[in-house]
């Protein structure tokens, strides 16, 4: 089944307080989507960890109910 993207929002916010969050459905097909997340938190952390953040987020559910998510993030200006 796949995730609508509210509840991607929903769970990297809970996560992430703060977070500026966009979502994108790539497809039109529930299944492929991609974030656009930007937090203070990620300040001074490499963009691996700024993705290992969003990524624990998710609490389990990449390659289940979210098939794929391309990955942006960023630091407010």
């Amino acid at each position: 089944m796949a995730m609508i993207s509210d509840d991607i929002v929903n769970l990297i916010t809970e996560s992430l307080p703060g977070a500026d969050v966009r979502i994108e459905d790539l497809r039109g097909d529930g299944d492929h989507y991609a974030a656009h997340v930007i937090y203070e938190g990620f300040r001074g952390k490499s963009r691996v960890q700024q993705h290992q953040m969003v990524y624990k987020s998710l609490k389990g559910r990449m390659g289940g109910e979210l098939h794929a998510l391309a990955l942006q993030t960023a630091v407010p200006d």
